[in-house]
């Protein structure tokens, strides 16, 4: 018998009912504020959260929606800072970090403990990270670690070489001598092994392994008789020194590594719970975290509630008894929620465009800042017509994404792979290096400065030189030849998305004389197919920066098994990203950066859109609750005012206004640092 998925009936029920509110509030008097505005009889927020989350389970997915849920439910060494996104202290109450920022020691604390009251410990932390690299756990985020080391080979299923009673490294390929490496803390047999020379790995499959050997003859007389060995989760760079200090050792230094530490995937994941139930140990009967709250209720596709968990290390910190999160994406439905009083904040991006003439009028309710997060089309590369560059630049240059913004009103024209804005000294560092390398090509300034921009006419050119001839007509351009039966701009529901997807469909009719087909998928089910690359043509990528370091969009293509969802793989482009991050000068590490996104951006695999902002709103009565420059929330920090002179007036100073309440939580909780710091 055929089953059926219960339906939403919270959710439909109140859309139903305010489905006619919007339009009588609409013509009513002028308020000062956007819709009923009374807090909660309780001590809850009613939050807005997005799609249904694919899976409570933080290291597979790597979608917002669920990345808003697990900071509430799970904690790492470090948490993102209320405002500005920095790390702040949380399971780790103080650190120290290696002068080549490649090995980190973490000092947990006592009274950290899983919601089950177990203590927790650095082989949590140990376990949860073997557990997150391992192939058959097949996390979607397992990249952004592959700065610890050997973990990539790990995650790859690679091998060592072990010849002689010994494991082979590069000395024994090109003799490159051994370097003595300082042991930073305390010295173990385990650390040495780390400091070591770095061990040669190869392919773990047989075939891969003989073509990769059959190409090099060096390395493959050097391996000769040797016994391959894989390479397991003991290996990796992550050690619990004792219960209440764990060491993380990298490949190389990485000076953005403490801020990401922040992300989902490093969080914690409970060894007690997943070796007793496996799959289902996410079930709200058998959950165990570790977060400011834990499971009250899930009814998916219609609300999940958190309640403080009392076992939580700080757990006097914590203002709110429950957090209800709702699954909702259409955002008609949002807006009349927020406007009828049902929910008290919600997602970013989520203000259609048609109401922001109107919204932006609330000064005390919306939140318009702006934001480490891009807009993309990824473009298949590995499928034809898109495997070729000059169809991929045709497409860019077809278009205009001024009008876009425009048509947007809220967003700035994206021209590459780094938000401009964000990050003031890398933008310094494009500029010079943007400069350098006009000169070194011979190009005239006003050629370099339209080099990424709209131009039709060179886009037409290169379809037609790239096989596609555009042809010209009393009606405007087509393209007969290109094979729109075989693409399609793909895209998770949501209006935003859509009407983006609609006017870009527009512009490329005009511009190029083709019309793209639209293809949309629910957000859980449309992120696995975009990474797998079972799309043709073109997918939406929204990314929000999971750190404060423009590192973070650049990694997006880095190595074979990269975010970037375009089949986009380039060693080159790997080593231009390596050696900056080896340079510990920052602005020397920003230039070169700043290469590598020009050397990206010549590749092109993607049509860069839009740099977005936060477009959201929050009631008044909402504290503690920022539009940091992810959108990340810690919602421990958050509470509800109910004295109305302490209401958030004028939010354009958000930033500026202070709050005592969490200044103080936040010192109290950076003490520690500063104090061991010093």
């Amino acid at each position: 018998m055929a089953k059926t998925r219960p339906k939403p009936l919270r959710s439909a029920l109140i859309a139903v009912i305010f489905a006619s509110l919007l339009t009588g509030c609409m013509s009513s008097a002028k308020s000062k504020y956007f819709g009923r505005t009374s807090p909660p009889a309780e001590n809850v927020l009613r939050y807005v959260s997005g799609s249904e989350p694919e899976t409570l389970d933080p290291q597979l997915p790597d979608g917002q929606p669920e990345a808003r849920i697990f900071m509430a439910l799970y904690e790492g060494l470090v948490e993102y800072g209320p405002k500005d996104q920095q790390p702040i202290p949380s399971i780790a109450k103080s650190w120290e970090i290696s002068s080549k920022v490649d090995e980190f020691i973490f000092h947990l604390r006592d009274n950290a403990k899983w919601s089950d009251g177990k203590p927790i410990t650095a082989q949590d932390f140990v376990y949860s990270l073997r557990r997150g690299f391992a192939p058959e756990t097949i996390s979607r985020t397992a990249g952004l670690g592959y700065a610890i080391k050997y973990s990539s080979e790990f995650n790859g299923e690679k091998v060592f070489v072990k010849k002689n009673g010994r494991f082979l490294t590069a000395a024994d390929i090109d003799g490159t001598p051994a370097k003595d490496v300082p042991a930073f803390g305390p010295d173990t047999e385990f650390n040495r092994t780390l400091r070591g020379p770095d061990r040669i790995t190869l392919e773990g499959d047989e075939k891969k392994r003989s073509k990769e050997l059959e190409s090099d003859a060096k390395l493959k007389a050097a391996v000769e008789g040797g016994e391959f060995v894989p390479v397991k989760a003991e290996d990796i760079g992550v050690e619990a020194i004792d219960d209440r200090t764990l060491r993380i050792s990298l490949r190389q230094s990485a000076p953005y590594f403490l801020g990401l530490l922040a992300h989902q995937f490093f969080r914690l994941v409970p060894r007690q719970a997943i070796e007793a139930h496996g799959k289902e140990w996410t079930r709200p009967a058998n959950i165990v975290t570790c977060g400011a709250f834990r499971i009250k209720e899930y009814r998916p596709y219609d609300k999940l509630v958190v309640e403080r968990d009392p076992n939580y290390w700080d757990a006097a910190n914590v203002h709110l008894d429950r957090i209800e999160f709702y699954p909702v994406e259409e955002l008609s439905t949002i807006m009349n929620l927020y406007k009828a009083g049902s929910v008290d904040a919600f997602l970013n991006h989520t203000v259609p465009t048609s109401w922001i003439d109107e919204v932006r009028q609330y000064k005390d309710e919306y939140l318009n800042f702006p934001e480490a997060a891009t807009a993309y089309y990824s473009m298949n590369m590995t499928k034809a017509p898109f495997s070729d560059s000059k169809v991929r630049r045709a497409f860019m240059l077809g278009l205009d994404r001024q009008a876009l913004s425009d048509f947007r009103k809220i967003t700035k024209p994206l021209f590459g792979k780094v938000p401009s804005g964000i990050y003031p000294e890398y933008d310094k560092a494009v500029e010079k290096v943007g400069e350098e390398l006009r000169k070194e090509r011979g190009v005239t300034p006003e050629t370099w400065a339209k080099r990424n921009d709209f131009d039709a006419e060179a886009a037409r050119k290169l379809l037609t030189d790239a096989g596609f001839p555009v042809v010209k007509s009393d009606s405007g351009y087509s393209c007969p030849n290109f094979p729109t039966d075989r693409i399609s701009i793909t895209f998770n529901t949501n209006e935003n998305n859509r009407s983006v997807a609609e006017f870009i469909q527009s512009q490329w009719k005009q511009n190029l004389g083709i019309t793209v087909p639209l293809k949309t998928m629910e957000f859980k089910t449309y992120l696995p197919y975009f990474k797998s690359l079972q799309y043709e043509g073109f997918a939406q990528f929204l990314w929000s920066g999971d750190y404060m370091d423009p590192y973070t969009f650049l990694s997006l293509q880095y190595g074979k098994d990269n975010e970037g969802g375009a089949g986009f793989y380039d060693a080159k482009y790997d080593k231009m990203l390596n050696d900056a991050n080896a340079e510990l000068d920052p602005d020397k590490r920003y230039e070169m950066l700043a290469r590598a996104e020009f050397y990206l951006m010549d590749q092109l695999p993607f049509v860069p859109l839009t740099i977005n902002a936060t477009n959201w709103l929050k009631k008044p009565y909402v504290k503690g609750m920022y539009p940091n420059p992810g959108t990340l929330i810690p919602w421990k920090f958050v509470y509800i005012e109910r004295d109305q002179a302490k209401w958030d007036k004028d939010v354009e100073n958000i930033f500026k206004t202070p709050d005592p309440q969490m200044e103080k939580q936040l010192s109290d909780l950076t003490a520690t640092q500063k104090a061991a710091a010093k």
